[in-house]
């Protein structure tokens, strides 16, 4: 027991100093609405905890602004019962105040004054105690804060971040989003975009919800706001024209990827659509593999229809927050290619529903090689944004028939093929030749792009021995994602000859949509980082801890020097280097002595060197989240942004 004693005395002294002075960070569970329509103003209600003394909004796209209005908590059960105790003495007291003379009572009787201040005090206390101790809610997003949103007519459309500033410092970040549509609330009228600083949309807080959901009327093209309680179902009512192509989709994991404490760990939202009898006409409980479901659906007659969203297994709280986009909007479905050659055009095939064109023209003239977002414009309205990659390497077209090895179509590596599994157990094959003692790689982007596709790779020699295999990959890189279903090998080829990479789908399905990119070629080492976590607090003068990820790829496994990218002045970095052969390391950033009065936005790169090339990335930010109480995620975020306040503390590094 001593030395249980000694050694936790040493484990506490260790990470003392680190901690000393510093509280608490703040952090948030949810934004409701999570979003509006440019051109509005709006109040939302944001809940964490550790939210006291909120003083300022933070959103990372321009021409969005926002103050706090109040910020309120659960009462602890004393200060209920001692706020119960003083209602009841004022209301006796209100009761004196007003009781009339009558018999019994002395005419030159004194009543007590009741004054204004008495009558506020007791509306205050009212309010308080309309939020009692709550013994089942979550500490997590218990405490709530509301704040008034101003949206710009020309505010850049699409997510954002969103972050709390209290004197403990920023919080975590949260999407929010910004469209153009008009929006609705459970239990509230449209949003009209009407003039900024107009009337505010109030959107209250969550209550108990009547034994049957009211229908909430909505008219098309809309954007509509909701929270799903325990056992809640939502229903909205809108009227739609024959032949129009509606789209219902829903964004409630993309606004909060994963919660930590629920199983499977996000909101499992379900959609169904009615007509006006109550018949189901299309159900969705999720679009391919993402959780979020979309409906599609040719209406047959003009009338009245009917939409609901609910969870899988009817859970529900605060934090089960959805957007649906409703309407006969344009929305990509699939495209081919997936991806093209940076620095120049590619023309990409395009289905979907109400879309402008069959194909569009992905100019990448001055964009670097990466995944970048693609979509197309119809009027004023934008479809879905779908991922493209850029690559360096010659591109090429799979060609069919190659089903099989006499009919493999010929590659020269280094290359990236565009194919498709057009049917159910299609197997493409292509064939290179090689050299004995040669390092290979096959990597399949499919699922990373969008693509429904759940590659299996395999490598043989031309007399169909099996050389390597592989059906899933994990890349930490892609944050949202739990299903790693692309597919990565490596061989070392034993002989001179012809060798066969085959590409097909685990599960032997197939169609237009199942695209994929296939890599063959030598290794191309190279890395990717993150930098955890993505808002800093800081007492000035003093210093941070960050954690920093290296996601190596193609056998890559030296070391990475970590620098500040035009930091302000006094912003420095200690032990900025992930060591060869690891895929973390702890850094310390060291802040100016002066506090400063807004946050500031900080860049950091990665600097290495691959086969005697210089190769700098950046690091990006991002949030270390947990998916159901076990699985770790590392999910992007906008910015690292570094708050400096409070009193000099001392600096403690890591070494």
């Amino acid at each position: 027991m001593r030395w249980w004693a000694v050694a936790g005395l040493a484990a506490w002294s260790a990470a003392a100093p680190a901690a000393h002075g510093q509280q608490p960070a703040p952090r948030i569970g949810y934004v409701y609405p999570a979003g509006g329509r440019a051109g509005s103003t709006f109040r939302a209600v944001v809940g964490g905890q550790r939210l006291q003394d909120v003083g300022d909004v933070y959103v990372s796209c321009p021409g969005v602004t926002a103050t706090v209005i109040e910020h309120t908590r659960p009462l602890t059960p004393k200060e209920f019962t001692l706020l119960r105790d003083k209602l009841k003495e004022l209301q006796d007291k209100k009761a004196a105040a007003t009781q009339q003379s009558g018999p019994g009572r002395p005419r030159n009787a004194t009543r007590p004054a009741w004054t204004d201040d008495d009558e506020k005090t007791l509306a205050e206390i009212k309010k308080k105690l309309a939020n009692p101790p709550n013994r089942q809610a979550n500490p997590a997003i218990a405490e709530t804060v509301t704040i008034e949103v101003t949206v710009a007519r020309d505010a850049e459309l699409g997510e954002a971040d969103l972050r709390l500033r209290t004197p403990a410092g920023l919080t975590n970040p949260l999407v929010f989003c910004v469209g153009r549509l008009p929006e609705f609330s459970e239990e509230e009228v449209p949003d009209k975009g009407g003039p900024v600083g107009g009337k505010a949309a109030e959107f209250p807080r969550p209550q108990r919800k009547p034994a049957v959901d009211p229908v909430t009327e909505i008219t098309l093209p809309a954007v509509v706001n909701g929270q799903i309680m325990p056992g809640d179902v939502d229903r909205f009512r809108f009227q739609a024209r024959k032949g129009e192509g509606l789209v219902v989709a829903v964004a409630a994991r993309e606004l909060i990827p994963y919660l930590a404490d629920a199983v499977p760990g996000w909101f499992q939202a379900v959609l169904t659509l009615y007509d006006a009898q109550g018949r189901e006409l299309a159900y969705d409980d999720d679009y391919r593999f993402d959780p979020d479901p979309a409906l599609f659906y040719r209406v047959p007659r003009d009338g009245e229809y009917r939409i609901e969203i609910r969870d899988a297994i009817y859970r529900g709280r605060e934090d089960f927050v959805y957007r649906i986009t409703v309407g006969r909007l344009p929305f990509v479905t699939s495209v081919f290619p997936l991806g093209g050659q940076a620095g120049a055009e590619t023309v990409v095939e395009v289905k979907g529903w109400n879309l402008p064109s069959a194909r569009l023209t992905q100019n990448a003239a001055d964009v670097e090689a990466g995944i970048t977002q693609l979509s197309a414009y119809k009027g004023s309205t934008f479809t879905n944004r779908v991922p493209f990659a850029l690559e360096t390497l010659p591109e090429s077209v799979e060609k069919e028939p190659n089903n099989e090895p006499d009919r493999a179509q010929s590659v020269t590596p280094p290359t990236i093929v565009n194919g498709r599994s057009d049917r159910p157990g299609d197997w493409d094959v292509f064939g290179f030749e090689g050299r004995a003692g040669q390092k290979v790689v096959a990597e399949v982007y499919a699922r990373r792009l969008g693509s429904p596709m759940d590659s299996v790779l395999k490598l043989t020699d031309a007399d169909g021995r099996q050389l390597a295999i592989n059906d899933d990959h994990e890349d930490k890189g892609a944050g949202l994602i739990t299903h790693h279903a692309d597919s990565w090998l490596q061989a070392k080829l034993p002989a001179d000859g012809t060798y066969h990479v085959y590409v097909g789908d685990t599960q032997e399905k197939g169609g237009p949509e199942y695209a994929y990119r296939l890599r063959i070629g030598p290794p191309r080492p190279d890395f990717e980082l993150r930098v955890v976590p993505s808002s800093i607090n800081v007492r000035r003068g003093g210093s941070a801890t960050l954690t920093v990820y290296a996601l190596r790829k193609d056998g890559f496994n030296g070391e990475i020097s970590v620098a500040l990218k035009d930091a302000p002045p006094g912003f420095r970095l200690a032990g900025g280097r992930v060591p060869a052969g690891q895929d973390q390391a702890k850094l310390t950033l060291t802040v100016p002595p002066a506090s400063l009065d807004e946050p500031v936005s900080l860049g950091l790169e990665g600097r290495a060197t691959i086969e005697e090339q210089a190769v700098v990335r950046p690091a990006v930010p991002a949030e270390d989240m947990m998916q159901a109480f076990a699985y770790r995620h590392l999910v992007p975020a906008k910015q690292l942004l570094v708050a400096v306040s409070g009193r000099r503390m001392p600096r403690n590094g890591v070494r």
